[in-house]
């Protein structure tokens, strides 16, 4: 209609190939260019709605005064247009032939002769409805006009881009045109093909999500978006879609599905179950997008209409999931280039109403449920409209907590003027509008490919094949299995900005008590602590349900997302728990080395967080199995008292259950273990405990044992304690909320549930003091049944005979016992007569040591964790080297381990660079004393790590991975004998002037303990000897105390009576030694007394 001046209605038949057809709705005057400027008018034009292309005839051409004729050039044909001027011939058209014998080119209209009797449309409506179907273009706009209704914009001339005024169209969109015409190709049938795409990561996170996932159907234009939190269920969400559509739409079949070669888009499982079905999977050529172009087309339209949305409203960026669903929902309206109506109608066959459509981010306000109103207060509540569900049902935010709910459309006012702020109106001046990162890829290797995503799709495919065996097979609740992945399609909070940060009273306190030692607040997001940790040690345990009838899912704290501070660290489980690390606070040592590690060990056991989310799992029956094996021990163990009324000056602690996977030194899963952790954080020292500390068997001990049992000839066995924490009998009064699925009383059925508690007899997992309890408990009965201890070694307890002994060394539940078979079978009967204890056999795993018995001695190794641990930082397939870091230069401006230098950029927070080296420690403490040093030297730099430091990181890895199966070797029939050795590395560390110090001791020719620190200030090469070989020697007298007592009391040859050989290569150092004197402060007199042999 554009192109006409003059346009009457008129119903004309014409002749098709298929047929006589009424496609003529008009004829008039019409006026149009040509692609290089010629103008041309033609009378008696036909107009046509329907028509996709538009036919010019050569008479029309000859009536305007110009003449036509063809010429080939390189095997093309054109049509050239020509005009005849005082004689001379000029071409003012060149036009391209098609294979069909047709010529095409591209026209504009004239503005001038366009018609003008069409009626004038306020500009106010058209914004309102440009904003409420997300800024579209004015063709889109005009084809969604005609092909939909419930609008009153019918038969009213539509705006042109210059004449619309629009500040987020400017700012959100910038589309490159096309430079030449495409050509319409006949599409497939519905269905057909399908193509699928991944956008992400994306920062900021949008609630739990950073991804969406996008269908698109290549027939009708239909299309499907998911948001995703992991690359991991991406399959899960695709296989669930699929499945639904076949069930809605049986008659067309898909055939085909084009997908990149992307890890999140490779699963086996996925690739069987569609070949069983008849679906052919395609991935792409690598790094070629154009063979998924309708996949890549729909995410960058889907950015293009988010962005605007969110530059027009006032929600934070924070929010895009919602805009991108709104999008979808929105592009699914709009009628496609190939079509001329909308994929919804073609999928459903109905005319799409718009009348529900109101603009993104307005003021809604929405009825307030019946409960919460009354008569004189207000009936509705103002809320953030974010989309639709359907026609009648909304979505909108809470304004001041962010929270998403859905209403009724029938029953909600809009305001489209005005835009609320999350938060209130006080964080309106605070409303800064982050930049949305589309694809960070520095974020891709905080979420590499696991084991979860063959998991995820085998759990849809285990519950289709439920669904399928009989038609009446969901009737059977027992029989269905949920779902991981989640239900909703959108985050259930948006983050707001909060007015201040406010402490939370502590839980558990006597009402106006105050602590005794008030505790510094730790400033990481997850704190890891000694108590805490032994918690997650000893129950590591996933959880299920108490009863099948009468579980009610317990309520948890939510964490919401924060943005990341510059000095703040994305952890390694952040998908998973959200957890950061602060770079200038946290203290990298081995408490934070073994939260690492345990959360490295832990990685592909997708253990459930919550009672709710284990009952939504398929392997619920082991989890069930294990809750109710906990709530049999306590039971058992009597721990819980009476139910009572909750004193009045006391707040009971809180419980959650905890749930973990036990593996053996295969990484085989042997049981699932569930705990009832009771909520100690909020204790009170004081109040409800005293003393908290419990010893545990050292390293150093442990492998100084190892070396015994070998160079002695005897076992070692390894035996668990069943609930070992449950033993302990509590010296405090602790009251506890009642656990879900425990009935009350009958004196306080009618007390309400929340005004009553539970008297804990017995200490429980959680609790502060727990630890200590178990370990008096443990104790008290070893030394009644003869079995002696020193303080030296609190942990070891020993027991003489006439012509044996027995060694038990506890780490808390684990109990090795070492001995003679005879000796071990007596003292293992001891302990399973007093405690529920279970045999492990031969020692092959403890404390993440693995060990291997072979015919000329024991080989103690950590080979599973190196493989977690490389697959866990993505250097599993990385280049091994032979050295575990590059040769230093001389000159400190060249050396790759210098500080970070003014102008250099620090690691941004998506590099898991405190993890890596928390990961590394644990390994350097344990079985690999050939990275110590150079693992200390990357952890000076912890607070402001750069790529140099990363890039050393990532040596060690590649060390590592060439070395995997290295580890300490104790070998049979060699002497029993200490030796040290001490060493110093003089300045070291020239940038700051400090020296490094390191000694290794080994027992039977095995190393059993070494350290590499850095000094003070030292003054000289021999200052700094002397100052290693002093540190040497106290870790010396300390091995031989520990030593002593160990054979004294086991009644063997002592090294008392020989000195111990501690090897020193600095010559003025070892002249001091011997003739026993030192000049300066900072030796004590006591060395000369170790070294009597040097």
């Amino acid at each position: 209609m554009k192109f006409f001046s003059e346009l009457s209605p008129a119903e004309t038949p014409i002749s098709t190939i298929s047929g006589v057809s009424n496609l003529i709705e008009g004829s008039g005057r019409a006026h149009i260019t040509l692609s290089s400027g010629t103008q041309l008018t033609i009378d008696n034009a036909l107009y046509s709605s329907k028509s996709r292309r538009n036919l010019l005839s050569f008479k029309d051409i000859r009536k305007n005064g110009y003449h036509l004729k063809t010429i080939s050039e390189n095997k093309i044909e054109y049509l050239q247009i020509t005009s005849n001027k005082n004689g001379q011939e000029t071409i003012v058209e060149q036009l391209e032939a098609l294979s069909s014998g047709l010529y095409y080119t591209n026209i504009n209209p004239i503005e001038s002769y366009m018609v003008s009797n069409q009626k004038l449309l306020d500009k106010d409506t058209f914004n309102i409805w440009h904003d409420r179907l997300g800024h579209p273009g004015s063709i889109m706009m005009r084809r969604i006009i005609k092909s939909a209704t419930g609008h009153p914009l019918k038969n009213l001339k539509v705006l042109l881009p210059q004449d619309l005024s629009c500040a987020a169209c400017s700012l959100g969109k910038l589309i490159t045109r096309p430079s030449q015409t495409k050509l319409i190709h006949e599409t497939p049938s519905f269905l057909e093909r399908i193509q699928g795409d991944i956008c992400g990561p994306i920062h900021p996170p949008c609630g739990p999500f950073r991804y969406f996932l996008v269908l698109i159907d290549a027939s009708s234009r239909w299309s499907h978006v998911s948001l995703l939190a992991t690359r991991n269920v991406a399959f899960a969400r695709l296989l669930a879609q699929i499945i639904q559509l076949r069930a809605n739409f049986p008659d067309n079949q898909i055939k085909n599905i084009q997908m990149d070669n992307a890890g999140e888009f490779t699963s086996q499982a996925f690739n069987d179950y569609c070949m069983s079905i008849g679906i052919n999977v395609e991935h792409s050529v690598p790094h070629v997008h154009t063979q998924k172009g309708l996949a890549e087309s729909l995410i960058k339209r889907l950015q293009i209409i988010a962005r605007p949305l969110l530059m027009r409203c006032k929600l934070p960026s924070s929010a895009w999931g919602h805009a991108i669903l709104h999008a979808a929902a929105l592009i699914r309206l709009r009628p496609t280039a190939d079509h001329e109506y909308s994929p919804l109608q073609l999928v459903s066959g109905r005319e799409p109403s718009l009348s529900h459509l109101r603009i993104f981010g307005c003021a809604v306000y929405v009825p307030i449920p019946p409960p919460q109103r009354t008569t004189m207060a207000p009936q509705r509540r103002l809320g953030i409209y974010i989309g639709f569900n359907s026609p009648s049902i909304i979505k909108y935010l809470e304004p001041m907590t962010g929270d998403m709910f859905t209403t009724r459309y029938a029953d909600c006012h809009f305001d489209e003027t005005m835009f609320p702020v999350l938060g209130g109106d006080k964080n309106k001046e605070r409303l800064v509008t982050q930049e949305i990162t589309w694809n960070a890829s520095s974020l891709s290797n905080l979420d590499p490919r696991s084991g979860q995503c063959e998991y995820e799709v085998q759990k849809i495919i285990h519950l289709q094949r439920i669904a399928n065996e009989l038609p009446d097979a969901f009737t059977d609740t027992n029989r269905v299995t949920k779902s991981h992945v989640p239900a909703s399609n959108a985050p259930a909070r948006i983050e707001v900005i909060p007015e201040a940060i406010t402490i939370q009273r502590k839980r558990g306190r006597q009402i106006g008590s105050k602590d005794k030692n008030p505790r510094k607040r730790k400033e990481q997001s997850n704190a890891v602590g000694e108590n805490s940790q032994k918690v997650i040690n000893e129950t590591p345990v996933e959880v299920n349900v108490l009863e099948e009838t009468t579980i009610i899912p317990e309520e948890d704290e939510v964490s919401e997302e924060t943005p990341v501070p510059n000095e703040n660290e994305i952890s390694i489980n952040y998908v998973q728990d959200s957890t950061m690390w602060n770079r200038n606070k946290t203290r990298v040592d081995d408490i934070f080395a073994y939260a690492i590690a345990t959360d490295v060990i832990n990685e592909n056991d997708y253990v459930p967080k919550t009672l709710e989310e284990c009952m939504h799992r398929n392997d619920w029956p082991r989890w069930q199995e294990a809750i109710n094996a906990e709530l049999n021990s306590l039971k058992k163990r009597h721990v819980f008292g009476p139910v009572v009324r909750t004193p009045i000056d006391v707040k009971p602690v809180g419980y959650k259950w905890v749930f973990a996977i036990k593996r053996n030194e295969k990484n085989e899963i042997v049981r699932y273990k569930a705990r009832l952790v009771a909520q100690g954080f909020s204790q009170i020292p004081g109040v409800d405990y005293e003393e908290t500390y419990s010893p545990v068997v050292d390293a150093i001990t442990l492998r100084f044992l190892i070396g015994l049992t070998i160079s002695e000839g005897l076992h070692m066995r390894l035996m668990d304690v069943v609930t070992a924490y449950l033993y302990g009998t509590l010296e405090n009064d602790i009251y506890m909320k009642i656990p879900k699925g425990l009935k009350l009383p009958e004196a306080l059925k009618s007390t309400p549930r929340d005004m009553c508690s539970i008297k804990l007899q017995r200490s429980l997992y959680g609790l502060k003091q727990s630890g200590r309890m178990w370990y008096n408990r443990l104790s008290e009965y070893l030394e009644k049944e003869g079995y002696k201890s020193n303080v030296i070694s609190p942990c070891v307890f020993i027991k003489r005979s006439l012509s044996n002994f027995t060694i038990i060394a506890v780490y808390v539940d684990d109990i090795n016992i070492i001995g003679s078979p005879e000796e071990i079978e007596k003292a293992a009967q001891l302990l399973k007569k007093e405690f529920e204890m279970k045999d492990l056999g031969m020692t092959k795993l403890c404390i993440g040591l693995q060990f291997e018995y072979l015919c000329n001695g024991t080989f103690v190794h950590q080979s599973n964790y190196i493989q977690k641990m490389l697959v866990r930082f993505n250097m599993d397939k990385a280049h091994p080297f032979s050295v575990p870091m590059v040769v230093r230069p001389l000159d400190p401006h060249k050396d790759p381990y210098r500080p970070q230098e003014k102008g250099e950029e620090v690691l941004g927070p998506e590099v898991p660079y405190l993890s890596a080296i928390g990961a590394l420690m644990y390994l350097a403490n344990n079985t690999r004393p050939d990275i110590a040093f150079v693992v200390h030297v990357l952890a000076r730099y912890s607070s402001n790590p750069s790529r140099r430091h990363w890039n050393g990181v990532k040596h060690i890895f590649r060390y590592i991975c060439g070395t995997q199966d290295l580890g300490l070797f104790y070998q049979k029939d060699q002497k029993s004998q200490l030796v040290g050795y001490a060493d110093a590395g003089y300045l070291s560390d020239p940038h700051k002037t400090k020296s490094q110090t390191g000694y290794v001791f080994t027992y039977g020719g095995t190393t059993i303990s070494w350290k590499s620190t850095k000094q003070t200030l030292t003054t000289s090469s021999n200052h700094a000897e002397l100052i290693a070989l002093y540190d040497a020697g106290r870790e010396c007298m300390w091995l031989r105390s520990m030593i002593n007592h160990i054979q004294e009391a086991c009644g063997l040859e002592q090294i008392k009576k020989d000195p111990t050989i501690i090897y020193e290569d600095n010559a003025a150092c070892i002249t001091q030694i011997r003739e026993g004197y030192i000049k300066g402060d900072r030796t004590k007199p006591h060395l000369t007394k170790v070294l009597l042999n040097i």
